[in-house]
């Protein structure tokens, strides 16, 4: 499955960048890519990457000390690091890895501290929609109309998720007995979620700690949009900052698709499409080429560099390690 779902992910990527290539010849790329200043393009893109590392991992601890027991910031900074030399390869192994890595240093089951990374995910996305909204809101485009059914998909996803996690069987008898089928026991599971590990988090959460993860999750967007806006310059491009607010978001949310290698291909056709009004295609691509590759390629040596600590984590004895308690309700709203 693994070889199947690689081929996959080759072949869509190869034939994004043969359709885009298509319409961009390689060598207007290649005059784009020449003519950009990069002395101001890494001041701003590489700082973009370490805010964002750092403050990733805040919302990391915050997350670990609302749902399952204190811990200090600078313990999840090799953790948090590891999971993008992972991620670099496969998104889904990346969180993996980082649900495995603190369940080892929590002592804690590994399907908890994974509810607690799919919230963080989910959160996220409900995070970069509200951005999208306030720039969608703001311009007159035909582009930002077609996008205005996105934002009440993603509540209405947010909503299904939020009361389905507190589901309870309609019926105590659904699977009880001991002739009960195997539909009967299969109801049964499906439709009591509550006692899913996997569900925990979820369930453990209120509506206001969505809010509050969001909120806090608001400075990483903010300083990228900034130095995303400040690095375009760099390239020759001078995007409207409201076109900016509204199609940066859901470049992000398409860029994390796990459908192409090293999610390229489908960062790139997202700039074209949602920018082509604002600048010419070859400069865009070259752009969206020239950060994708460096916030990958920084987030993968802060990885590196802090692999000694991530491997010391998940080789040190169990006696060392923070047991998380099972508490009836989340922990309290400390961050830091």
């Amino acid at each position: 499955m693994k070889k199947v779902h690689r081929a996959a992910a080759l072949v869509a990527t190869a034939a994004i960048f043969y359709l885009l290539f298509r319409r961009i010849p390689i060598a207007r790329l290649l005059s784009a890519l020449q003519r950009a200043d990069y002395t101001v393009f890494f001041a701003a893109m590489i700082p973009n990457t370490l805010f964002y590392f750092f403050w990733d991992t805040l919302v990391l601890t915050a997350a670990v000390r609302w749902f399952h027991a204190p811990v200090r910031y600078f313990e999840l900074l090799p953790a948090r690091a590891a999971s993008y030399v992972v991620g670099f390869f496969n998104t889904n192994a990346g969180r993996g890895t980082l649900a495995l890595h603190l369940a080892r240093r929590l002592q804690s089951p590994f399907l908890q501290l994974g509810s607690t990374v799919l919230f963080l995910v989910l959160s996220e996305y409900l995070h970069l929609v509200a951005w999208a909204t306030i720039g969608i809101l703001q311009i007159r485009s035909e582009v930002a109309r077609e996008l205005l059914w996105g934002p009440p998909l993603v509540a209405a996803v947010w909503l299904a998720v939020f009361s389905y996690s507190r589901l309870t069987p309609v019926s105590p008898a659904i699977g009880e007995g001991h002739r009960q089928g195997p539909l009967a026991r299969m109801l049964r599971v499906v439709l009591a979620p509550r006692g899913w590990a996997l569900m925990r988090t979820f369930r453990l959460a209120p509506a206001g700690r969505y809010v509050q993860v969001i909120l806090l999750r608001a400075p990483m967007f903010f300083v990228s949009l900034c130095l995303h806006y400040v690095a375009a310059r760099a390239f020759g491009l001078s995007l409207p900052f409201l076109a900016l607010v509204a199609f940066l978001p859901v470049v992000f949310m398409i860029a994390a698709l796990p459908i192409t290698v090293a999610r390229l291909g489908t960062t790139q056709a997202a700039w074209v499409f949602f920018f082509g009004a604002y600048a010419d295609a070859p400069t865009l691509l070259a752009f969206s080429l020239a950060a994708h590759l460096t916030f990958a390629a920084t987030r993968a040596l802060l990885g590196v560099a802090f692999l000694p600590w991530a491997y010391a984590d998940l080789v040190r004895s169990p006696q060392s390690a923070i047991r998380s308690p099972e508490p009836a309700a989340p922990n309290p709203s400390s961050v830091v």
